[in-house]
C-alpha cells in the first residue's frame, strides 16, 4: 500500500485547517454587529451579554470536550465538535435578537471549544516531544491566519450579500472540511494504513516512557491530575494571559468603530493586521523551543526561554499602546507586536500538558486549562462595557500587569517541566 510522506503534518494541516474556519465562524459576529445592531435594535451592552454566553459555553465545553476526546478519540471528537459549530454558526442568520443569537453563540462555543484539547491531544498522538511546539505553533497560526483572513473575507460577504448570507456561507466552511478530516485520518500512527514505518518509529520513539510502554493506559481523573502543583502552572498562566488574545479577538471591532467611528468595511480593513503577527508568533515560539531542544536544552528551559521571550514583548507592547498609539494605524501595528508575543508564548504553554502527562490525561488537563482561561475573560468581558464608557486604557494596563503574573505562575509552581505521571 502507497505510503504518505509527513503524514503527521497533513494531520496538524488538517487541524490548522480547522483553526482557521473556528476563527473565521467566531469573528463574523463582531465584525458585522454595527449593521446587525442597527438593523435588530441592540447596543454595545448586548453585545457584551451575547459574547459572554459564548464565552461560558465555551468555558463548559472546553472542560467537557477535553473528557470527549480522551474518550471518543481525536478522529470523531472533530466530527462532533465542527459538527456542532458549523450548524451553530449558519443559524445566526435566522437569529432576530438577543435570545435567539445568545442561543446560536451557546451551541457554537460549546462546539468550537473542542478545537483546543482536541488539537492539544491530536498534537501528542502525532507528534515526538521535541516537536510539539512547533507542532501546536502551526495550529496556533490557523487562528491568527483565521483572524487575518476574516475581516476582510466577511467585509466583502457582507457588502455582496448582507450579514444574514454571510452566516450561512460561513457556517459551511466546517462541514465540508469533514471529508479530507475522515478521508486522511483513519488511524492514530501506530495502526495508520498510510504512515511509513520509518515515521512511525520516528513518532513512537519520541513520545512518553508511558505513551510507548502502556498504550491502553487509562487516563488520570481531573482530581488525580490537578494533584499534581505542574497542572496549576497551566491553569493559573492561562488565567493571566488569556484575556490578552482575547480582549483583541471580541473588542477590537467594537473599539475602532467607537474610537475611530469606523463602519464595516473599515473594520475589515485594518482589523486583520494584528493577526499577521500573532500568525508569525505562532510559528517562531514553536521553532524556538524545538531547536533549543535539538541543540541539547531540556523541555524544562526551552518552554520558560520561549514564554519568557513572548512575555517581554507582550508586556512591552502593551505599554506602547497606552502610551503611544494615538492613531488606527499605530493602534494596529502596535498590537501585532503584543499578539505575537502572546503566540510566542501561549503555544508553549499550551503544550505543557503533553510534556507533564501520557496522551490519555492530555486533553484533559488542556480542556481544564481553557476553561479556567474563559472564566477570567468573561469577568474582563463585563468590565469592558463599564469602564470603556470613560477610557479604555485601564484596560490596557490591567492586561499589562497581568503578563508577569502568568509568566511567573510557570516558574513558580512548574519548577522542571518533565513527566510527572507515576507508574
Amino acid at each position: 500500500m502507497k505510503k504518505i510522506t509527513g503524514l503527521r503534518w497533513w494531520i496538524i494541516g488538517l487541524i490548522g485547517l480547522a483553526t482557521v474556519i473556528n476563527y473565521i465562524d467566531r469573528s463574523t459576529l463582531g465584525i458585522m454587529w454595527p449593521d446587525i445592531s442597527a438593523d435588530l435594535g441592540m447596543d454595545k451592552e448586548d453585545y457584551a451579554i451575547i459574547l459572554n454566553v459564548f464565552m461560558v459555553a465555551y468555558a463548559i465545553g472546553q472542560l467537557v470536550s477535553g473528557k470527549l476526546f480522551d474518550k471518543v478519540g481525536t478522529r470523531l471528537g472533530y466530527v462532533i465538535a465542527i459538527t456542532l459549530w458549523g450548524v451553530s454558526s449558519f443559524m445566526h442568520a435566522f437569529a432576530r435578537g438577543i435570545l435567539s443569537f445568545s442561543f446560536f453563540r451557546v451551541t457554537l462555543g460549546l462546539g468550537e471549544a473542542g478545537n483546543w484539547p482536541g488539537a492539544v491531544k491530536s498534537n501528542a498522538e502525532w507528534f515526538p516531544i521535541k516537536e510539539r511546539a512547533i507542532a501546536q505553533g502551526m495550529f496556533n497560526a490557523g487562528a491568527s491566519i483565521g483572524s487575518v483572513i476574516a475581516p476582510p473575507l466577511i467585509a466583502t460577504l457582507w457588502a455582496a450579500f448582507g450579514w444574514k448570507i454571510t452566516f450561512m456561507i460561513v457556517g459551511s466552511f466546517g462541514i465540508f472540511w469533514l471529508i479530507p478530516w475522515l478521508i486522511i485520518n483513519k488511524k492514530g500512527p501506530s495502526q495508520h494504513p498510510w504512515i511509513s514505518e520509518e515515521e512511525r518509529a520516528y513518532i513512537l520513539n519520541g513520545q512518553h516512557d508511558l505513551d510507548k510502554t502502556e498504550p491502553n493506559r487509562k487516563g488520570l481523573s481531573l482530581k488525580q491530575i490537578l494533584s499534581y502543583k505542574e497542572s496549576w502552572a497551566v491553569l493559573v498562566a492561562r488565567f493571566f494571559l488569556e484575556p490578552i488574545w482575547w480582549l483583541f479577538v471580541g473588542w477590537m471591532p467594537i473599539y475602532l468603530a467607537e474610537v475611530y467611528g469606523f463602519n464595516v468595511k473599515e473594520i475589515g480593513f485594518f482589523a486583520w493586521v494584528p493577526y499577521v503577527g500573532a500568525a508569525i508568533g505562532s510559528l517562531t515560539g514553536g521553532y524556538y523551543a524545538g531547536r533549543l531542544m535539538n541543540e541539547g536544552a531540556t523541555v524544562n528551559k526551552a518552554r520558560k526561554s520561549a514564554i519568557v521571550i513572548g512575555g517581554v514583548i507582550m508586556f512591552l507592547g502593551l505599554v506602547t499602546t497606552i502610551l503611544f498609539a494615538d492613531t488606527p494605524l499605530k493602534f494596529v501595528i502596535i498590537v501585532a507586536f503584543v499578539l505575537f508575543g502572546f503566540q510566542f508564548a501561549i503555544g508553549n504553554i499550551q503544550t505543557i500538558p503533553s510534556d507533564l502527562f501520557s496522551g490519555k490525561s492530555v486533553g484533559t488537563l488542556a480542556g481544564f486549562g481553557g476553561t479556567v482561561g474563559v472564566f477570567s475573560v468573561i469577568i474582563m468581558n463585563f468590565l469592558v462595557p463599564v469602564i470603556s464608557k470613560y477610557s479604555y486604557i485601564p484596560i490596557f494596563i490591567m492586561i499589562a500587569v497581568f503578563v508577569p503574573l502568568g509568566v511567573l505562575a510557570v516558574y513558580t509552581l512548574a519548577k522542571n517541566i518533565a513527566p510527572v505521571e507515576k507508574n
